[in-house]
Parts: C-alpha cells; structure tokens; sequence
C-alpha cells in the first residue's frame, strides 16, 4: 500500500527556513518521482519542486530557484524540501507526491499524494 507523510510545516517569520519531510512507505523511494507542490487558499495547487527517480534530475519553480533545496535520503525513504529565506507569498498547504514515470511540475502525472503540511510565513 503506497502511502506518503508530509510534516515539518509550521509558523515562521519571514526570512526564517523550514524542512518538510515526506516519508514514504510501500514502495522504494527511489522508484518513484517525488514532487513538492503547494496551495494557497483561493489558487490552483502548483508544483515547487520535483526530484527524478531516473537521473536525480530536480524542477524548482521561479519562485523557489535559490531558495529551496529537494534532496532525497533513499536508506530512510524521505524526501525533503529545504525551504529558506521564506516569504510571506510562501505560505499554503504543501503536499508530496509520487510518481513512478517523471512528469516534472505537472500534477496531474502524480499518482499518489500525501496529507498536506500546513506552512505560514508572517511578515
């Protein structure tokens, strides 16, 4: 049974990091693509940043590019998002899903998603 753990969110100040988490469990973690996405309240959920489980290859939204970092730990089958300098804009609910055939930022190729970890940053 394929299943997904998202945590690490919280409440931080604007400037401060954070690290989300997803653990995987029911299959090997680096079988599958994993994606970060996100969504604030009122907006579409959008994709992050995402890790291959061919190459290692890594997607990180404009948005994100210098500031969060995807990295995957295969022995603990985790998957993190290491998220600084956070931006008030930053604040949404972030979810991690998987894939087994890469398809990037395009949620609609993730077949299996975790609960949401909730993250706020305050200005």
């Amino acid at each position: 049974d394929v299943q997904l753990q998202a945590s690490g969110g919280g409440l931080v100040q604007a400037g401060g990091s954070l690290r989300l988490s997803c653990i995987t469990s029911g299959f090997t973690s680096d079988d599958y693509a994993i994606g970060w996405f996100r969504q604030a309240p009122g907006k579409e959920r959008e994709g992050v940043s995402c890790i291959s489980n061919s190459d290692g290859s890594t997607y990180y939204a404009d948005s994100v590019k210098g500031r969060f970092t995807i990295s995957r730990d295969n022995a603990k089958n985790t998957v993190y998002l290491q998220m600084n300098s956070l931006k008030p804009e930053d604040t949404a609910v972030y979810y991690c899903a998987a894939s087994n055939l890469y398809t990037g930022p395009d949620k609609y190729g993730y077949d299996y998603w975790g609960q949401g970890t909730q993250v706020t940053v305050s200005s």
